[in-house]
């Protein structure tokens, strides 16, 4: 499972670094999550060995067994948390999680900034954007952004990093780019009116779609499926 896990980690950080450049943006510009959602920690272990040191997870009580799985060996890896974010729940993330993609509400961003308060840390968020407008879909809606950043910014014990947006799942070429256009532009928007804050992250684009994402500024992608092969879900 490692060497061919290897082989696919490998060839798939080769193509994001061709679709950078193809892009003129350097080489480094893209940064690979790797979604590890629903694999067992043994999986993630030889993942780890195998060279990928930021694992993306959906559910927030899987994410910690994985954490305390590989901490009692000693690994390290950044832990990037990008499913839906109940309050009641970031406690648990707190003491470890690098960044939250998915905070959607400011009442979400003030609970994040208490938790890492007491763990005496400071945590990077992105705001989730819901761009594709389905109602089914997680994110604050475009027109909500300026106020939401607004009150979140002068928290203390989370750092605003970016934006990120789960497009349609049934969406063309050109939906998808008007998509990742709009995060874009909304990013762009947010650095003019807040130089002083390093608002710079686009997490967008997962493993169908990737190439279409960094065309358009993804600073991370969130890869799965093409590194780990299809999900491994509990027998019932």
């Amino acid at each position: 499972m490692a060497d061919t896990l290897a082989e696919r980690y490998l060839q798939i950080s080769k193509h994001v670094q061709e679709c950078a450049h193809a892009a003129g943006r350097p080489d480094d510009a893209v940064r690979i999550i790797a979604v590890s959602k629903t694999q067992p920690a043994s999986v993630l272990i030889s993942a780890y060995h195998a060279g990928i040191t930021t694992f993306g997870e959906n559910y927030v009580l899987e994410l910690h067994e994985k954490f305390l799985a590989l901490s009692a060996l000693g690994l390290t890896p950044e832990w990037h948390f990008i499913g839906h974010l109940q309050t009641n729940k970031v406690k648990l993330l707190a003491p470890f999680v690098t960044m939250i993609h998915s905070v959607d509400s400011v009442k979400l961003a003030r609970e994040i900034s208490t938790q890492a308060i007491k763990n005496s840390r400071v945590i990077d968020i992105c705001v989730q954007v819901n761009t594709s407008g389905e109602e089914s879909k997680s994110g604050c809606e475009p027109a909500e952004l300026d106020a939401i950043i607004h009150e979140i910014l002068p928290l203390t014990g989370i750092r605003v990093c970016g934006l990120m947006t789960i497009p349609s799942f049934t969406a063309t070429d050109e939906e998808l780019r008007r998509e990742f256009k709009l995060l874009c532009g909304m990013r762009d928007t947010l650095q003019k009116q807040y130089p002083e804050q390093n608002i710079r992250h686009l997490s967008m684009g997962m493993s169908g779609d990737y190439p279409l994402a960094i065309e358009e500024g993804a600073t991370f992608v969130r890869i799965g499926t093409a590194i780990f092969g299809e999900r491994q879900y509990p027998a019932r």
